[in-house]
């Protein structure tokens, strides 16, 4: 496999990406309602009057954290809790949608835009293997993905620190191990698992409204998670966080294989 191949593809296709704005609104809006409407909501708590506070909706079973976050749970004013829990727990699974949905919408758009666009058939006649050509198609996904994922998570935590520094003290919120691990290592792996599933459905679709219809049915295992941490079920500590990284690391290893094994330009353009 050429990478220098694969890479041209990426950028072939980012060239086409960044003149669609039916693609580029929904990776847009969707990370700035994350990083900046969630914290400045979160602002606006931190400064209610104290006895307009309640955490009672909020319950995290304080024996599925670590024993230093419970230490300072247990010191913590009313106010202070509300803010904590809605800014590290509440929201957290949240930011796993961003990679995932991310990363479909440009998926969709691999091959199924590509058919809409009319140009698939000179892609697919570019002398370049059909792994390199589903790498390439793969890393126009992954790498802007992972690019407004971590600006989100930077906006986030900047506009949360500041709003909630004098609230704790002088204590920054973020970063810290657990949603660096799950930015870091659990967003990359699931948007891999993501793009793999998404870019082999948009070679087999024929639309890029079709194809991105099916990938949202990928968004369901991170709204599971996010229901279950809401209702207290389990926290998305650093084991589980590292738990799930090695699952989706499994998986990405067998969609690419298996991608790669059944992925056959002459089959895509036969449908055409």
């Amino acid at each position: 496999m050429n990478i220098h191949k694969a890479w041209l593809v990426f950028k072939k296709d980012w060239l086409e990406i960044k003149r669609n704005w039916q693609v580029l609104l929904p990776i847009i809006i969707l990370p700035l309602i994350f990083a900046v409407v969630f914290p400045l909501i979160i602002s606006v708590l931190s400064t209610m009057p104290a006895d307009e506070m309640n955490a009672g909706n909020f319950q995290i079973p304080l024996s599925l954290l670590p024993i230093d976050t419970q230490t300072l749970i247990e010191q913590m004013t009313q106010a202070q809790l509300l803010v904590y829990v809605l800014a590290l727990y509440i929201f957290a699974p949240m930011f796993l949608i961003i990679p995932i949905m991310t990363s479909s919408v440009l998926a969709s758009d691999s091959f199924a835009g590509e058919r809409e666009r009319k140009t698939i058939e000179a892609l697919l006649a570019t002398p370049i293997s059909d792994s390199e050509l589903f790498l390439g198609k793969i890393l126009v996904s992954f790498i802007p993905a992972m690019i407004v994922t971590v600006a989100s998570f930077a906006t986030y935590t900047i506009i949360l620190d500041i709003a909630t520094i004098g609230l704790f003290n002088g204590m920054l919120l973020l970063p810290n191990l657990t949603w660096l691990i799950m930015i870091l290592g659990v967003a990359p792996t699931l948007a891999l698992c993501s793009i793999g599933l998404t870019v082999l459905i948009s070679a087999k679709v024929k639309g890029f409204k079709e194809a991105q219809q099916i990938s949202a049915l990928l968004l369901f295992p991170v709204l599971g998670l996010m229901f279950a941490q809401i209702s207290g079920i389990l926290i998305l500590g650093p084991t589980i966080l590292v738990a799930l990284m090695a699952i989706f690391v499994t998986l990405d290893a067998a969609i690419f294989y298996v991608g790669i094994k059944i992925f056959q330009r002459e089959e895509i353009l036969s449908k055409m």
